[in-house]
């Protein structure tokens, strides 16, 4: 506990009653405490501003996470004929098998997008729309295309997220403690979410052309996806993501400008959905907070 002095206290080189110079205090604000109790007053501005939207904030989420699959399956029936032409001549995958695998996930990003949404069957939901991310690297060739790769992985963290939310609110739900099991779980499955949430920037730091506003961007999305991973600050540094990334996608990927058909239209469209996704991963996160594995979680201890 810092000591309490008033202004006519021992100044600067004065000694102590005691004899010798007056310390300071081991327990000194360090640069952490400085930054947080910063970004606190950035926190509390932005918990009045979105009072209004908190209690929607989790159906939001996990409605953004999920609109890319919900668009992915609303694209292949729509474009059907072309998917089996680019998976029959491009990928020479037998006919009938084709027909199977477009089939295949038209239901499962359907029917586990809808469970996400209505907080049902969270687990079965969740690793069924993981099995259609593999699915589709394998199926489409895409599993070696790096910004594909590091995309997804962000996508799949947001489907972790939905898995921590649902598992913090059945703790709240239900009477008594969890099991030290469950407890353990909720913890890794929290950190692993807040990890892969960030590989999508990571992404998108080393593609494109080099700015004076692309470097500065950059650095302000590194900060924020470091104090994301590590846990500090989490409610300011995700919602700092949410903001970059939705200006980014605004004005990068407005596919509704583009001609119905330019070629850089399907792609726009892909990479907005995804992006959108991610952002609702960041909004999990903000509400349900980082986990035990995290420097705000050991404050609160210490």
């Amino acid at each position: 506990m810092a000591q309490m002095r008033g202004p006519s206290s021992y100044g600067i080189g004065a000694s102590s009653p005691f004899g010798g110079p007056v310390n300071e205090d081991s327990t000194e604000s360090s640069p952490l405490d400085a930054i947080r109790k910063q970004t606190s007053k950035i926190e509390d501005v932005l918990d009045s501003f979105s009072e209004p939207i908190k209690p929607y904030l989790p159906a939001i989420g996990r409605f953004l996470i999920v609109v890319t699959f919900i668009e992915d399956a609303l694209r292949i029936m729509t474009q059907w004929n072309d998917q089996l032409l680019y998976l029959h001549d491009y990928r020479h995958i037998p006919n009938g098998v084709t027909h199977l695998f477009l089939l295949v996930n038209v239901i499962a990003m359907a029917s586990c997008s809808t469970l996400v949404i209505i907080r049902k069957y969270s687990e079965y939901a969740v690793g069924g729309l993981i099995g259609v991310v593999i699915t589709q690297a394998l199926g489409y060739g895409l599993i070696f295309d790096l910004n594909f790769f590091l995309r997804n992985l962000s996508v799949m963290g947001g489907l972790l997220m939905v898995l921590s939310d649902s598992w913090v609110r059945k703790t709240k739900a239900f009477a008594g403690l969890p099991t030290l099991e469950e407890k353990d779980r909720k913890m890794y499955f929290q950190l692993a979410g807040r990890v892969l949430l960030i590989f999508l920037f990571i992404g998108f730091v080393f593609s494109g052309e080099w700015t004076i506003w692309r470097i500065i961007v950059s650095l302000v999305g590194l900060v924020a996806c470091v104090m994301v991973v590590v846990g500090f600050k989490t409610k300011f540094s995700s919602t700092l993501l949410v903001v970059i990334l939705s200006i980014f996608n605004l004005l990068v990927n407005n596919f509704w400008t583009l001609h119905e058909h330019h070629p850089h239209k399907d792609f726009a469209k892909y990479d907005f959905f995804q992006i959108l996704s991610i952002v609702g991963g960041l909004l999990l996160l903000t509400n349900t907070g980082p986990g035990q594995f995290s420097i705000d979680e050991k404050k609160k201890v210490y």
